[in-house]
């Protein structure tokens, strides 16, 4: 089983072939290939390669499958016996990507 750890929008995400990952929103429309050069390990069976902190070479192969939005956050700010009420929403926009290939160049 081959996967990868790779940093996208500040966050680590863990992606394997043929399979969808959601990242934060990138600025790219579905349909179209992204490279995420920031892969911090690679497991491939018995094989085990760590970064320092990034590996030199690596890349994941991806392509945008859809644009979704998340789940309907509510924030309620509330202050006692001041009549001080605030309610707020709030819906974060992702990008689901498909992983196409790990490589090592």
């Amino acid at each position: 089983m081959k996967y990868a750890i790779v940093a996208a929008g500040g966050k680590q995400y863990r992606a394997e072939e043929g399979k969808t990952i959601t990242v934060d929103l990138l600025p790219a429309q579905v349909g179209d290939a992204v490279n995420l050069d920031e892969v911090l390990l690679v497991v491939d069976g018995d094989e085990v390669i760590i970064g320092t902190p990034t590996i030199k070479g690596a890349r994941l192969k991806t392509t945008v499958v859809e644009q979704i939005k998340g789940e309907k956050i509510l924030v309620f700010k509330y202050k006692p016996k001041i009549a001080y009420r605030r309610h707020i929403g709030h819906r974060q926009k992702y990008t689901r990507l498909l992983v196409e290939s790990i490589s090592m160049e």
